[in-house]
């Protein structure tokens, strides 16, 4: 199951990146996930959840997002949402997809770092809003 080192991965990222901000905690991680990436959302949540244990990202929601698979036809330039299974034929002239253009990602999409009152259970009023921070995670963090 191959979920599971993806889960360490998004794990390890996300704590290096707490760690470098001083994050003291992770209210949500939001994947980009494509529909050709060969990735089992389920495994994935299940994997997450056993990785995050005893980690800053413990406690944290996952949310993905489905990327659409879209292929394209070099001679006669179509784009076309290919599907599960993909049909790779072009449907405007009938040739071989030349390019695949999206549905392999798998991506941290967001960042939420968590109020550090919440995580220390020192938030005055429980029933006020929470406040997040959200941070997409780039090349550079």
């Amino acid at each position: 199951m191959h979920e599971m080192s993806l889960a360490v991965a998004v794990v390890d990222q996300v704590e290096a990146a707490a760690t470098s901000r001083g994050a003291v905690g992770v209210s949500s991680i939001e994947l980009d996930v494509g529909e050709l990436a060969g990735v089992v959302a389920d495994a994935l949540a299940f994997c997450f959840e056993l990785a995050c244990a005893g980690t800053v990202v413990e406690g944290a929601e996952l949310i993905t997002r489905t990327v659409p698979g879209t292929a394209r036809c070099a001679p006669c330039a179509e784009d076309w949402a290919v599907g599960m299974p993909p049909r790779l034929l072009c449907p405007g002239c009938g040739g071989a997809a030349d390019e695949l253009v999206s549905g392999r990602e798998l991506r941290i999409r967001e960042v939420r770092w968590a109020d550090p009152e919440v995580r220390e259970g020192r938030r005055a009023d429980p029933e006020a809003p929470r406040e997040e921070h959200r941070h997409p995670i780039t090349e550079e963090s």
